[in-house]
């Protein structure tokens, strides 16, 4: 498969199912990697943050999950195939590994919330084997203790499929630090996927999920949480939209042609 750079990052260029199949097959690989599935709030961050793109960088997948990013590929004359959600990937994967006797490990989300999403999840796949829960305390970032407890909490456990709900850019960080020293074969950051699963926070119509507008539901609900988010901090992605049009048209006007700016994917394992 082929990939589509965009704003410096290599994407997946994949329908849901081959989506699967690409993180069934690292499972069933050597080694252990992570997953990334970057909205609109991870482009804006990635030239500004050298240790997010650094985690980037190591990723064994990109998959675009902001709608924005799948809308601007089209724009930009190099399509996506279709927008991979973490929050469609992580019930469809929960539903996978149910399928093919995988374990899973939860971690992240508030006291509670974890282990409600993995009752409603066996409750639709009866089989699905979630070998642990955590959630870290807010401010855990900042300390090494907690770390080393994360890391212990996982690796008593040896799930094939970690899920990570730490929010960003602190999930992809975590990540990216430890993954040397965790029992699993492989890690995907979902966000807020696992608030959903469980039912605390209720998710945007299917409507507003297509045509790139979650984001204003999930303002209109926490405004006083994300308004500086979408209203201040995200209005960076039309620059970097704009320079990468330019620069696609800088190429193609070089190339006397349509250019199309995909390539293979660099992909990052450690064993």
């Amino acid at each position: 498969m082929r990939s589509v750079e965009l704003f410096g990052m290599p994407f997946e260029n994949v329908t849901m199912p081959q989506a699967l199949e690409r993180i069934d097959g690292l499972v069933r690989q050597p080694g252990r990697r992570y997953v990334m599935t970057p909205n609109i709030d991870a482009v804006v961050r990635w030239p500004k943050d050298p240790e997010f793109r650094d985690a980037y960088q190591r990723a064994a997948l990109i998959f675009a999950d902001g709608m924005p990013i799948v809308l601007a590929s089209r724009l930009l004359g190099s399509p996506l195939k279709e927008r991979i959600a973490g929050s469609d990937l992580f019930p469809r994967l929960c539903r996978q590994a149910a399928e093919r006797g995988h374990s899973v490990f939860f971690l992240g989300g508030q006291d509670g919330v974890a282990e409600q999403a993995a009752r409603n999840l066996r409750g639709r796949f009866p089989s699905l084997r979630v070998v642990g829960c955590y959630a870290p305390p807010i401010g855990f970032q900042f300390d090494a203790a907690e770390h080393e407890r994360m890391v212990q909490r996982v690796n008593s456990a040896r799930p094939d499929l970690l899920f990570l709900a730490l929010g960003c850019p602190k999930q992809e960080k975590w990540i990216a630090k430890h993954i040397h020293e965790l029992e699993v074969k492989v890690a995907v950051c979902v966000g807020a996927a696992i608030d959903f699963e469980a039912g605390t926070v209720r998710r945007a119509p299917r409507w507003m999920q297509r045509s790139g507008l979650e984001w204003l539901w999930r303002l209109v609900r926490e405004p006083r949480r994300l308004w500086r988010r979408y209203l201040i901090e995200d209005t960076a992605f039309v620059g970097l939209f704009l320079s990468e049009w330019w620069r696609v048209c800088v190429r193609r006007a070089e190339a006397g042609g349509p250019v199309a700016s995909s390539g293979p994917l660099r992909s990052g394992e450690s064993s």
